[in-house]
């Protein structure tokens, strides 16, 4: 998946991603044949209305996931530091170089989103970049664009838009009143309908563990293909820590905020104890720690 970079290649995380793809290809079918079956004669509507959502959520996924953080593209007159970075490794990776932004946020992160290499985007909060050294930020950065050029951000969003298509039907069907058309003298169509937000949620469920699975192999892939190419797994590991125990320090109004992007973002955003840590989409801190630390004993011999 990245033969034309020199990132390397992970065999893993592609068989995970076609296998991922394949049943998240499953669920989507399923959910809108189950819409059809109960709709009827409104079918053409739901192709119409799943098939829209679907392309707009993929072809201006960069435009979505920029705006949804409040992230503004910069030229290199107005960051000069983190142009340069994204230019070198561009240079040391042989890929396109992708659009670059800053999101006002002091929450220290950064992320990458695009459908392909021609149309992506790498962003880095003000948060981070106040924090980082040089190295530290180049060892982040590298990271981002190891996404790139694997091209899991593009399956990443198709993968979440599934969830998103069953949280939108299922809160449609519950205010739409289905509870209580079924409840309205056994109805048997009432009934029936009550199965859109089961089916619903049952493919959201699926769908969360199936995208909180490839996120947390993916960050790990990252993690090898970014320090291996700048050879410097150390400087990594030090912006991992940094952040990391930064994030202790963030207003929880602001974790919150960010948490919803958590399956895009370098390091995770937690507000205290949030139940988003029983589902993480990143690998424990000690466990990406750790291997960097085999890829530097490696790269000293």
């Amino acid at each position: 998946m990245a033969g034309h970079t020199r990132y390397v290649p992970d065999r893993g995380l592609t068989t995970r991603m076609v296998t991922t793809m394949f049943f998240i290809g499953l669920l989507y079918v399923v959910l809108v044949g189950v819409l059809v079956a109960l709709l009827g004669k409104a079918w053409p509507l739901v192709l119409v209305f799943a098939g829209g959502l679907f392309i707009a959520q993929f072809w201006f996924s960069d435009k979505i996931a920029a705006f949804s953080m409040g992230a503004r593209e910069v030229t290199p007159a107005q960051a000069p530091e983190l142009h340069g970075a994204v230019d070198r490794l561009c240079a040391l990776a042989d890929m396109p170089k992708p659009r670059v932004a800053i999101a006002e946020s002091d929450v220290p992160n950064a992320f990458a989103t695009g459908r392909n290499q021609k149309n992506s985007m790498v962003c880095a909060t003000t948060g981070l970049l106040r924090r980082l050294e040089p190295d530290e930020l180049e060892g982040v950065l590298s990271h981002e664009l190891s996404h790139v050029a694997h091209r899991d951000v593009a399956v990443m969003t198709i993968a979440s838009f599934l969830g998103v298509l069953a949280g939108i039907m299922t809160r449609v069907a519950l205010w739409g009143g289905i509870g209580r058309t079924a409840g309205r003298n056994n109805d048997p169509a009432g009934l029936l309908l009550l199965l859109i937000p089961l089916v619903s949620a049952v493919v959201y469920v699926i769908s969360f563990l199936l995208t909180r699975l490839l996120s947390r192999y993916r960050e790990l892939s990252a993690d090898r293909a970014g320090a291996l190419l700048t050879g410097r797994p150390s400087a990594l590991g030090s912006a991992l820590t940094k952040i990391s125990g930064d994030m202790a320090r963030i207003p929880t109004k602001d974790l919150r905020q960010a948490e919803p992007y958590n399956a895009f973002f370098f390091v995770p955003a937690f507000s205290g104890e949030s139940i988003a840590t029983l589902f993480s989409s990143h690998p424990p801190l000690e466990k990406r720690l750790d291997q960097l630390g085999r890829i530097s004993a490696q790269l000293g011999q």
